[in-house]
């Protein structure tokens, strides 16, 4: 029986890899440690709070006292390090939070884990990093994609903060011996996403009858993952991964960002045509009044230093995990609809922010960090 504690637990993949670990290994103790910042969200979490061996905790990674009482509380082994600020519009505007999150907070864990691990208790243990294909900088139309042994290049503040965070954790493992791994994804997409990423942002965008911002020309191209077939990679990692090394998680699956709004539309128009009572509930949606969605496609300024295109190479992953995505995209995205549309009451509550008086209500006068 495993003992993790699950950084930045109540966003987005992180409450994924919550509900994909308590699918897979329902007897391990899982602590989610979390800041409650706005992508931080434990209605993500209500299917599992209730369940032995689960436990959440409000707090701060940079609270290093925390995170140690945590480890040695609960005889912690594992640590799945998700905790991070992650939209690179927000980076570009407020770079600070994310070099206190991504680089300072990322230092913090690293010395809470050598302080119980390494002087304390001398158990078995692993501190997964989980990191972004961002670092590696960007891709020409010919490159060939990104591997582990590509050069780092990274072109916005939140890709340099993650960057120095994953040469944190390899000196970590090298200089003290920490046992550590580090996992690079590329774009994830899935359930519980906060609406401002590009997936449901469109999404909620049709159904509301909004413009759909396409940056640029629309052609930069990313590498889409949907985000259960992240978690099991980071699942495979942990079982099988070499102490030390460095793992790519990628969909195989390169889609420009006007393709994808494209395909997204598409499928909503889909949604409407086979379900009259959506009609009902989005009244403001174009295809109520006979318009496809690809009508509120909006071309806006691009944003300064967008990377033209990321790929991610996983052969490492399944040459030596034996990883192999099991959803493609046409599923994936057919998955990540019909959740929207299940859930309706979630993602107006992030939209609208009414789910902050709920957390302040329960939170408030707990731990900020």
């Amino acid at each position: 029986m495993s003992k993790i504690l699950v950084t930045g637990g109540a966003g987005f993949i992180g409450a994924n890899f919550v509900h994909y670990w308590r699918g897979e290994y329902p007897a391990d103790v899982l602590v989610v440690l979390d800041a409650l910042t706005y992508a931080g969200n434990p209605a993500s979490l209500e299917a599992v709070k209730e369940q032995a061996g689960f436990h959440f905790v409000h707090g701060n990674i940079l609270d290093q006292a925390l995170v140690e009482g945590l480890l040695r509380e609960h005889e912690i082994d594992t640590i799945v390090h998700f905790a991070a600020e992650s939209h690179v519009d927000r980076s570009i505007h407020g770079p600070d939070a994310f070099i206190e999150t991504n680089i300072v907070g990322t230092h913090s864990m690293l010395k809470a884990a050598r302080e119980v691990w390494l002087a304390g208790s001398g158990r078995e243990h692993r501190f997964h990093h989980v990191s972004t294909d961002e670092v590696y900088g960007s891709l020409g139309p010919a490159d060939p994609p990104f591997t582990e042994t590509t050069a780092y290049a990274p072109n916005s503040p939140y890709s340099a903060s993650k960057a120095s965070s994953d040469h944190l954790v390899r000196s970590y493992h090298h200089t003290y011996g920490l046992q550590v791994s580090t996992s690079n994804c590329s774009n994830n997409y899935g359930p519980y996403q906060f609406p401002e990423k590009l997936i449901p942002l469109i999404i909620v965008n049709i159904l509301a009858g909004k413009p759909l911002p396409v940056y640029g020309d629309g052609q930069n191209i990313r590498d889409w993952l949907y985000v259960d077939d992240h978690c099991r990679g980071i699942d495979l990692i942990l079982k099988k991964g070499e102490v030390g090394g460095v793992y790519n998680i990628g969909g195989n699956n390169e889609w420009t960002n006007i393709d994808i709004v494209k395909l997204v539309c598409a499928l909503m128009d889909e949604c409407f045509a086979r379900d009259e009572a959506l009609n009902v509930r989005f009244p403001a949606a174009p295809e109520v009044v006979g318009r496809q969605a690809e009508s509120l496609i909006t071309y806006v300024k691009d944003r300064p230093g967008h990377d033209r295109r990321y790929a991610i190479d996983a052969a490492k992953c399944r040459a030596e995990l034996g990883y192999v995505p099991r959803e493609s995209f046409a599923t994936g995205i057919r998955k990540t609809i019909a959740w929207m549309l299940e859930n309706e009451s979630w993602w107006r509550a992030v939209m609208d922010g009414s789910y902050r008086n709920w957390l302040d209500s329960h939170y408030g006068r707990m731990r900020r960090g």
